[in-house]
């Protein structure tokens, strides 16, 4: 995994990574509904990131670009940002994710 590319989908506007954040099992009503940094969403290929974006957001895809990162870079970027860990896109279509937690 450490010399694998992977793809990332990031706001040309703030610079933020696309995220998911799948429901939590109980959440305080006084925490701020974006507490949680979520799972930063990781493509295989540049192609799959585009199809998502294409599939998912047609209206805003002008929005964002992807960019690549290595296995070597990823764990410092999940450090750097706060991430609860990656979140795998199997299929960009559906989408089917595997969700991995960090640290």
């Amino acid at each position: 995994m450490l010399s694998q590319l992977f793809y990332l989908i990031r706001s040309k506007t703030d610079g933020q990574y696309l995220v998911a954040r799948p429901k939590a099992k109980a959440t305080s009503a006084d925490a701020p509904p974006h507490a949680d940094p979520g799972f930063l969403l990781m493509f295989k290929e540049h192609f799959d990131a585009l199809s998502y974006l294409n599939t998912h957001g047609a209206d805003v895809a002008d929005r964002f670009a992807v960019e690549s990162v290595s296995g070597s870079q990823l764990g410092k970027l999940l450090d750097r940002w706060g991430f609860s860990g990656v979140g795998i896109v199997q299929d960009p279509l559906l989408p089917q994710i595997e969700f991995l937690a960090h640290r």
